[in-house]
């Protein structure tokens, strides 16, 4: 049997970035990350130190702790529109999802009509069934997913250039500037010079595309 399930959030969107972008997409965010605790105490020496996103504990949208397979999927078959079309889409996020996701809440994802996505920081197997693969390496992490629907990779990593991942097979490249934790209060300057050669970058490598964060841009969840 499963472990129980430990969701941080469940909430219903537009998927704000990559392939997808634009895309209606229920969220299911894991808590927990095997590259950062979460804590801001232990951000210097985390293999992540940029990561802006809260996935500590239980206590958003829809968190909890869910027992089964089918009590996860059946919350996120209850935030997809029923009657105006378009094929249902999770996308599994976290913290590191794969540290959660097994086959066993992939098949009920399915069964309640579910196209699969996760985005993942490739250091942990994949199981077997997702429909689509995200993969967005950080730092010095060692990466065993060799190949996914997109790569997307946070632009500027001293320790994680883009061309240490030539090896990778993917549909699409992206990179996304990196955004600093507190650039809300640093102001804009800094996260412009950086967006500026991230442009620069692709423009000199077009094998690799700019990838903007457009719910941030449009302040959506």
């Amino acid at each position: 049997m499963p472990k129980p399930y430990k969701i941080k959030e469940i909430f219903y969107t537009l998927q704000g970035e990559g392939a997808q972008s634009g895309r209606p997409a229920v969220f299911c965010r894991f808590s927990k990350c095997n590259l950062w605790s979460g804590k801001e105490e232990n951000r210097a020496e985390s293999v992540c130190n940029f990561c802006d996103t809260d996935f500590i504990g239980t206590d958003g949208e829809n968190g909890g702790v869910y027992d089964t397979p089918d009590a996860v999927a059946q919350k996120v078959y209850e935030l997809w529109p029923k009657k105006n079309g378009g094929q249902p889409y999770v996308v599994c996020t976290g913290g590191e999802p794969l540290l959660q996701l097994d086959e066993h809440l992939i098949e009920a994802f399915h069964t309640h009509g579910f196209e699969v996505a996760i985005e993942t920081n490739g250091t942990l197997p994949l199981p077997p069934g997702i429909d689509w693969v995200c993969i967005s390496p950080k730092g010095q992490s060692k990466i065993v997913v060799t190949e996914c629907n997109e790569l997307k990779l946070v632009f500027p990593q001293l320790d994680a250039i883009p061309e240490l991942f030539n090896h990778i097979k993917a549909d699409y490249f992206y990179l996304t500037p990196m955004a600093t934790p507190n650039s809300k209060k640093t102001g804009n300057l800094q996260q412009d010079a950086v967006t500026q050669q991230t442009i620069q970058y692709c423009l000199e490598h077009p094998k690799w595309r700019l990838n903007l964060q457009t719910h941030k841009l449009i302040d959506i969840a």
